[in-house]
């Protein structure tokens, strides 16, 4: 039977770090960047499988090394931005930012002061 690890003490000390203020904007903000390019990621794999591609047949589509590509839909990594934008561009779909409206009048107004 397998050993389970034991998280109890990193756990015990990310919610101690999370009490400082500037290491809970630090870890919310690492935190939303992470979940953006997850969800592009998720996206784009939606859109190869509805297009009824592989992950090989999707690198050959687009000139790259299909590991790339089975690493970018697969690994707990940061994905290169061109291979993303070269996919995205074989499905037929756009990447873009989106500026939160909350942020965007509040940047704004600090730069109107």
């Amino acid at each position: 039977m397998p050993r389970r690890v034991d998280t109890g003490f990193h756990e015990r000390m990310l919610a101690e770090r999370l009490e400082d203020p500037e290491f809970r904007a630090e870890y919310e903000r690492a935190r939303r960047e992470i979940d953006q390019v997850d969800s592009v990621i998720r996206q784009l794999d939606q859109l190869r499988e509805e297009a009824g591609l592989s992950k090989a047949e999707l690198a050959r589509h687009i000139d790259r090394d299909p590991a790339s590509v089975r690493r970018l839909f697969t690994a707990k990594s940061n994905p290169e931005l061109m291979l993303v934008a070269s996919i995205a561009e074989d499905l037929g779909a756009d990447i873009r930012i989106v500026p939160r409206k909350a942020r965007a009048a509040s940047r704004r107004r600090s730069t109107a002061a």
